[in-house]
């Protein structure tokens, strides 16, 4: 008899729930005894998710709250964290990487299969942006210069670790071969498409869907900033899902009629889902599982037309493009949005969220590592 393989997971930080975490779930249901290993664990910020989990953590879990909170004080230490992890006794490893655990080392006969949500953004395409964003004298931009060159270096090190990359998107896969000079495979990360489906409460009426909707992590380089000075503008209802560390900007340039609720469970998220008018996706993002589950509940989706939205997004059928994350323009977007209403097939939108589904996932994830 064949002896299944011993199996270990791999995820950066268990810190805050978005789109990682949800790939890193149903990760856990096709290897349930496959203990995790991260770099960062806070049990308070994961709500009770993989609480029942065997969960292994990096040095870096015994600096103070104040550190840990902070993670770019911690990022001189970052990039050694998943090279002492001891994972001699496993024969596969799969690890879920936005940008830090595909760098572990693992043995020869071990095969390393990382799942690469994301190249690191800060130290690659969004470098420059970066630097403008910290806004620090030219001294310390000059260290932070030489600091990301580090950075670059080591992650295009640790890309080479993995003896098979899976990536999360063909915008995804481009970056990995553009900045790691390696093939990988597209997988579409699995999304929450089945309860529209059999829930009654998804014919809402279109006349009585009120709200647009945002669900997401609430950083920079999402724009959700941009979206809001748009519905200000345009004096719409507009409901911001999630948490972050741009929760109290956002919560100071909202007007009354934006709302920003924080964490939700997934139970609650799905009211405000059946409810919505439109679902605004507006950051360049590697993919985008929030508005898959938008569409699974027939939401029309107004997305930057960059990234791995044009990917999910179907002009005209599923939702609205933009070119540029602007108040302005993200607000002409949502008028095109309103003017094409009508024309929406709620159950064409429903059926396109049907190709991102958990089931594809877990089926391709395991014909993947069956194969290799």
């Amino acid at each position: 008899m064949k002896k299944e393989p011993k199996v270990a997971i791999v995820h950066d930080f268990l810190t805050d729930l978005g789109g990682a975490e949800r790939v890193l779930g149903v990760l856990c249901e096709i290897f349930p005894e496959a203990p995790i290993y991260t770099l960062l664990y806070d049990k308070e910020s994961m709500k009770g998710r993989f609480s029942d989990k065997i969960i292994h953590v990096s040095f870096l879990q015994n600096f103070p709250r104040f550190l840990k909170r902070r993670k770019k004080w911690l990022l001189p230490f970052i990039p050694i964290a998943p090279e002492t992890f001891d994972l001699r006794d496993f024969d596969l490893v799969i690890s879920s990487s936005g940008a830090w655990t595909k760098g572990i080392v693992t043995r020869l006969n071990t095969v390393h299969i990382s799942y690469v949500h994301s190249p690191i953004r800060f130290a690659w395409d969004a470098n420059e942006q970066y630097l403008i964003q910290q806004k620090r004298s030219k001294a310390i931009n000059l260290f932070a210069r030489f600091f990301l060159n580090y950075i670059r270096l080591w992650d295009r090190t640790a890309a080479d670790r993995p003896d098979f990359l899976i990536a999360n998107s063909k915008y995804t896969q481009n970056r990995i071969k553009k900045y790691y000079g390696r093939e990988s495979m597209v997988i579409y990360p699995p999304a929450c498409v089945e309860a529209d489906m059999k829930d009654e409460l998804a014919c809402v009426p279109s006349e009585e869907k009120k709200h647009f909707l945002i669900v997401s992590r609430l950083s920079p380089y999402k724009k959700i900033d941009a979206a809001i000075e748009a519905f200000n503008k345009l004096g719409l209802p507009l409901i911001v899902i999630g948490e972050g560390q741009q929760k109290k900007y956002l919560q100071s340039i909202a007007e009354k009629n934006v709302k920003i609720l924080g964490y939700k469970s997934d139970e609650e998220i799905e009211k405000y889902y059946i409810g919505a008018r439109g679902f605004i996706f507006a950051g360049v993002d590697d993919f985008g599982i929030s508005c898959v589950e938008a569409m699974a509940h027939g939401v029309p989706v107004l997305a930057i037309q960059k990234g791995g939205a044009k990917e999910i997004v179907i002009e005209g059928k599923t939702g609205e493009f933009f070119d540029a994350a602007t108040p302005e323009v993200i607000a002409d977007g949502v008028r095109r949005l309103i003017e094409n209403e009508n024309g929406y097939d709620r159950e064409v939108i429903r059926m396109r969220a049907q190709e991102f589904s958990k089931e594809k996932f877990i089926s391709k994830i395991k014909d993947y590592i069956s194969k290799n």
